[in-house]
């Protein structure tokens, strides 16, 4: 008769489950904020944004599609296209896989990826953003991004030269966690506060 393994790290199974307590809860917190207070907040992070831009000379920029209660800067996008900042969305290849990243402006053709997410619908121009602008479910003091668990901003990071990483956050979902080996802090974290 086969023995079940036993787990080979236990710690890290309860670190995997705290964390995925803490995302669930910081999701739930997320989605509870009032609308026309989500939208303040936007356009409070979207001025961040912009100034965060200039002072750091940025010339072209990975953004994200906002999903699940993420906060929406399409205006500052808008903007940002407009002075000539090129701006790129991230696209998964491969499951495990670094991002890649499709040039963009606003306005552009957009398909739906396999989770749902939209994207460029041309598969031909990519580039290497000098700066990433990163959704966060969570954030701690450290700089340290809670994110969905995919891993996929992390292993983009690994690579060299590495971008400028911005995160994007509400102030509400900052949290005590502690970073795993794998995480790599954010340079700058946005908050509306």
């Amino acid at each position: 008769m086969t023995q079940p393994k036993a787990s080979a790290h236990p710690m890290y199974t309860e670190a995997a489950r705290s964390r995925h307590d803490l995302r669930k809860s910081l999701l739930q917190k997320r989605r509870d904020i009032a609308v026309n207070i989500r939208q303040q907040w936007d356009r409070q992070l979207a001025e961040k944004l912009l100034q965060c831009c200039q002072q750091q000379q940025i010339t072209s920029l990975a953004v994200y599609w906002p999903i699940r209660g993420e906060p929406d800067l399409q205006a500052a996008y808008a903007v940002l296209s407009e002075t000539g900042l090129q701006l790129a969305l991230p696209l998964v290849l491969a499951r495990q896989q670094p991002l890649q990243f499709l040039a963009w402006r606003p306005g552009d053709p957009m398909l739906a990826d396999e989770y749902g997410i939209p994207v460029p619908a041309q598969r031909t121009q990519f580039i290497q953003p000098a700066a990433l602008l990163i959704p966060c479910v969570g954030f701690n003091t450290g700089k340290y991004r809670l994110g969905y668990g995919g891993g996929y901003y992390d292993r983009t990071l690994e690579k060299t030269p590495r971008p400028l990483t911005i995160g994007i956050a509400y102030q509400c979902t900052q949290a005590d966690f502690a970073a795993d080996t794998h995480d790599i802090p954010m340079d700058i974290v946005i908050t509306e506060a």
